[in-house]
Order: C-alpha cells, then sequence, then structure tokens
C-alpha cells in the first residue's frame, strides 16, 4: 500500500493531503499531495547520499505530521528499517532496546531533541523523555532547527541513483513496548507485514464516500491518503477539537478513548463513523458517541503485535449480556486460540515477525485472558498480570469492569489494595462524569455491583483515574496505591 500511496500523491499533487486545525476550529493545509511526494523524494536523496542502504536502521523521533509521513515514505523506498523512538516509552528502555539495533542515523525534530536535551525536566512532568540522541548514533535534524540542534539532514541532494523502490522483502518498522530495561522487547514487522495490516485498515474503511478523515496516527494516514482523502490530525485541547469536528465535518474519525472522553466534555459532536483503540472502549462510551451524533462507533482491538485483530459496533457491543468485554470478530485473516492458562493467542499475515534479538514465532501472547463465544467472537477477561487474590480466589477485573459503566460512569477499573498477608481487598474505583453526583451513582451501581456475586467489591471509591502511557490507558498500579490511600483516609482497613 505504500507503493500505492507513492504513486497516489503524484497522481493528483495540487489537492490537500495533510490538514490541522486553527483555534477556532478552522481548517489549514499543513501539505498538499505533491508537496508530500516531494518531500518523501528529498529525503531519499538525503539517506541515499548519506550513504545508507537496504537493511540499514534509522531512528525516527520526529512529531506526526507531514514530515514524519515523508521520512517513513523515504525509509520504505530505500528498504531501510525505521525505529520510532516514542518518547511515551521512556528514556532508559529506548536506550536498552536500542542496543539490540543501533541506529545508522536517528532523524529528530526540534522538539524531540529538546525533550531529549534543554527541555527534559518539564518534558518529564508530561511523562515525556528521550535518551540522549546522540548516545544512539549520529543525529540529524528534520525540519526547523532550534537552539542546540544536531546539524540539519542535507536537503536537495542529487537524485541520480536513488532507487525508484525496494522490491526485496526485510524489516520495515521496529516499534517498542512499554515494560521494564531487564527484559529489552521490541517488535520488529517486516513489510510484507506491515502491507498486510494497512490492507485490513483499508477494508475497514471502505466503503464511504471520499471525504476528509481525523486522525493522526500513520495506519490512518497511509489508507485514507491512498484511497484520495485528506486526513486531519487532531486537536490537542478539546474545545478545539470540538470545533474542528463541527467544522470539518468528517466521514471516518480516528480517536483514542481518552480523546473521546475529552471530546464529549467539550461539548463535541460527530458524524459519520468513529473508530477508537489503543485503550479499552467500554459500550457506554460508544454509545455516548452515536449520541453525539455518529452513524457508527467501532472499537478497535489492536495491540503493537498485531494492528488491528478485531473490531465491534456499538450496537453489537450494547446487546451483549455475557461478562466480559466483547471486542468482535477477528478480523480477515486474523486466527485465535486460548492457552491452557486462559490467555489469548494471534497470528495473521499482519502479526509481528519477532521481538528484536528473539527467533520469529507466528503466534503472538497477548497478556489479555478471553475466551471465544459460539460465534467465534473475542471476549476479554482481563489482563492476566492484573488478576486480585481475595481470600484465595482469582478475580480478574477485565471481567467485571464493563459493569461500572452505568450512565454517568466516565472510566472504572477494579484494583487490588494489599490487606496484609499476601490477600488483596477488590476495590472499585470510579471517575463520574462531569456534573454527575456520586450520591446518584452509587445508587445506580448498586444493583451491578450486587450481580458480582463473589467479585463483588469490597469498597467503592469516587476519584479520578490515573492514566499512564501514550495511549493513556488507566494506570492500575498508580490506581491502586491511590485506592489504599482513599480507603484509609475514610477510616477503612485496607
Amino acid at each position: 500500500m505504500l507503493d500505492r500511496l507513492d504513486k497516489a500523491l503524484r497522481a493528483r499533487p495540487e489537492r490537500p493531503a495533510v490538514l490541522s486545525a486553527t483555534r477556532s476550529g478552522g481548517t489549514r493545509v499543513r501539505a498538499t499531495r505533491g508537496e508530500l511526494a516531494e518531500l518523501a523524494d528529498d529525503f531519499a536523496a538525503a539517506l541515499h547520499a548519506r550513504g545508507l542502504r537496504a537493511g540499514d536502521t534509522v531512528g525516527v523521533a520526529v512529531r506526526p505530521g507531514p514530515r514524519a509521513l515523508a521520512v517513513l515514505l523515504a525509509l520504505w523506498r530505500l528498504g531501510l528499517r525505521g525505529a520510532v523512538l516514542d518518547p511515551g516509552a521512556g528514556a532508559e528502555v529506548l536506550r536498552a532496546r536500542l542496543a539490540l539495533a543501533r541506529p545508522a542515523l536517528v532523524l529528530a525534530d526540534g522538539p524531540a531533541q529538546a525533550v531529549a536535551g534543554w527541555a527534559r525536566p518539564l518534558a518529564r512532568r508530561a511523562a515525556l523523555e528521550l535518551p540522549e540522541l546522540a548516545s544512539l548514533g549520529p543525529v540529524a535534524t528534520v525540519g526547523p532547527r532550534l537552539p542546540g540542534c544536531a546539524p540539519a539532514l542535507e536537503r536537495g541532494a542529487p537524485r541520480a541513483g536513488v532507487p525508484a523502490g525496494y522490491d526485496g522483502e526485510g524489516d520495515a518498522v521496529i516499534v517498542f513496548t512499554s515494560g521494564t530495561t531487564s527484559r529489552p522487547r521490541a517488535v520488529v514487522h517486516t513489510r510484507a507485514g506491515l502491507a498486510s495490516g494497512m490492507g485490513t485498515v483499508s477494508e475497514l474503511f471502505d466503503g464511504v464516500p471520499d471525504g476528509p478523515v481525523l486522525g493522526g496516527t500513520f495506519f490512518v494516514l497511509v489508507p485514507s491518503l491512498t484511497r484520495g482523502a485528506p486526513v486531519a490530525l487532531p486537536a490537542r485541547s478539546p474545545a478545539t477539537l470540538a470545533r474542528q469536528l463541527a467544522r470539518l465535518r468528517p466521514r471516518d474519525t480516528y480517536l483514542t478513548p481518552p480523546q473521546l472522553r475529552d471530546a464529549l466534555g467539550a461539548g463535541a459532536r460527530f458524524g459519520g463513523r468513529v473508530w477508537t483503540g489503543s485503550a479499552p472502549a467500554g459500550a457506554g462510551l460508544l454509545g455516548r458517541v452515536r449520541e453525539a451524533g455518529a452513524e457508527q462507533a467501532w472499537g478497535v482491538y489492536a495491540l503493537t503485535e498485531l494492528f488491528p485483530a478485531a473490531a465491534v459496533e456499538s450496537r453489537e457491543k450494547a446487546a451483549f449480556e455475557g461478562a466480559g468485554d466483547l471486542v468482535g470478530s477477528p478480523l480477515p485473516g486474523v486466527r485465535t486460540a486460548v492457552d491452557a492458562d486462559g490467555q489469548l493467542l494471534l497470528t495473521g499475515p499482519a502479526a509481528r515477525d519477532r521481538y528484536l534479538g528473539e527467533e520469529p514465532d507466528p503466534w503472538v501472547a497477548t497478556g489479555d485472558r478471553a475466551r471465544l463465544d459460539p460465534g467465534g467472537r473475542i471476549v476479554l477477561e482481563g489482563r492476566c498480570k492484573d488478576m486480585v487474590l481475595r481470600r484465595a480466589e482469582n478475580i480478574y477485573p477485565g471481567l467485571y469492569e464493563p459493569a461500572l459503566h452505568v450512565p454517568g460512569v466516565e472510566l472504572g477499573v477494579l484494583v487490588g489494595v494489599p490487606a496484609g498477608d499476601g490477600d488483596e481487598r477488590l476495590v472499585a474505583v470510579v471517575q463520574p462524569q462531569p456534573g454527575v453526583s456520586e450520591p446518584a451513582l452509587r445508587a445506580a451501581l448498586s444493583e451491578p455491583l450486587r450481580r458480582m456475586g463473589a467479585a463483588r467489591p469490597d469498597a467503592l471509591l469516587f476519584a479520578r483515574i490515573p492514566l499512564s502511557g501514550r495511549s493513556r490507558k488507566p494506570d492500575r498500579a498508580a490506581a491502586s496505591a491511590l485506592a489504599a490511600r482513599l480507603v484509609t483516609a475514610a477510616g477503612r482497613r485496607p
């Protein structure tokens, strides 16, 4: 699909490609299709002139937008392997994992170099951190240079002799997962696997007339631009995002669950189809999106190792009455299995080839407990590592957390709080939607909590749930610590 995108950009060079929003929500063209193709050509020539050849690794620390997409198109064209340096992964994690794939060059924009340098103390407050980039390899700046930046990537290099494309196989991208530095792991996707994932996303988006798409991920940009649709990068401010949605009226919108909650809180209205993933999205959140005007609201189950794996529309999810979280039927080509411990295993053409430094393995161990219903749909029962041990009984929070999401609940989790002697107390931490009173929610949750039976929580607390990582998932360790403090402060024995 990346080869198709390159040709598609040149076929309609005058049309807008990447958009952004003004503070009033108006549309600003960041790059036309021709400008994007020209930028990719320029980067490819510069990388080739520096002596980089197929199979070399290039670190990429460039914010989502035209430059980042042009860099990835250039890498694809030359057969280079891109290592995406995500500041949300943490400096020590990236440093340890890049020891397994030292870049021949690191391409970084000015803000990324600031995060790794003079702005590090400020960036840490926002949970963003990069190692000193020069310690990873030679650094070249992409885009405007800020004080202290490395020399710019040479522009205007001769294009004679630059390959028009790369027909070989091999690795395409390395994406770093969260975890500890004691066992560095990095997900390696091949060119064939990446292309397969792009094709699956394109099929999901199929069937809607060409119109603007709102979303900032690579998996949204490439399929949308290939079929001719301009892509708008979501505004960071919830109020501006709400205005952007109202003025842009996208046919397809992809936002993470936290972005959706923030946008809804700012009064956003939706239209067309809305997609969300990267973190749990309950039936209640998808239902609120449809109430806000969306024709369809889809939850996408995806992993760094396999994107996307399954999808479910809000109506189907709302109709599900079983225990656990229905994430939908496996998408075409995805096969499922459940191991002896109840962990969900996935495989398919879009699955990662291997973890860096390890042998290839076709099956992805998701870390999620799950079962398959009679129709073959995937029902998650919680993270294997999130189990709570109470009175010698194993309780998997994901099996019961959907019941917490009654109307008026923004987010809800079940966490364990140490009770001594290795036992735990089960605590429900619920974040109300703005303007919803705690007594009303306590009454609304009374019956759902009673129906949990042996897994009924020992305490119900109302608080803002801590989030973590680039996808802003609930931080269960922090939520557990918060619950312990609140329970103790209320005079209850944890």
